[in-house]
């Protein structure tokens, strides 16, 4: 009896991992954080405060700015989601973020909806995740 007990316990320690493993991962929220022309911070996590810190401070660093790394966008789920890059024809340019699309060929026709103005000389998706936060469109340098 004592053999069988070993041998179930065996399996269960085996098998267990492998339903971990199975679980789908929680939905994340994707945190942006921006500073006027100067740096731009962006975070995941299932936590609103985590990731507007982690984007807060992912700012900072890159824009050397302290007061001016302001929290600009929490979306919960984030599924499919983008950050453009936009400019004006005058010159001015900007980043706006896309999120809560279903699918790729959805966040896609979105960002054409939001690129199609007469006023942009340019304007194109720089990074893209999927809805388990992977990128799958690095920035372009």
């Amino acid at each position: 009896m004592r053999l069988l007990f070993n041998l179930i316990a065996a399996i269960a320690l085996l098998v267990m991992p492998v339903a971990a493993e199975d679980e789908p991962k929680p939905w994340q929220g994707l945190a942006v954080s921006q500073a006027a022309e100067a740096g731009l911070g962006v975070c995941f996590d299932t936590d609103m405060a985590n990731a507007v810190t982690c984007a807060q401070d992912q700012c900072m660093v890159e824009s050397g700015l302290t007061e001016d790394c302001h929290a600009d966008l929490w979306c919960y789920p984030h599924r499919f989601a983008a950050d453009i890059f936009l400019q004006h024809g005058e010159g001015p340019h900007w980043h706006e973020f896309l999120c809560g699309a279903s699918d790729r060929a959805e966040l896609d026709a979105l960002i054409a909806v939001k690129c199609d103005k007469e006023y942009l000389i340019e304007c194109s998706a720089v990074r893209i995740w999927d809805d388990a936060s992977e990128e799958l469109l690095g920035l372009v340098n």
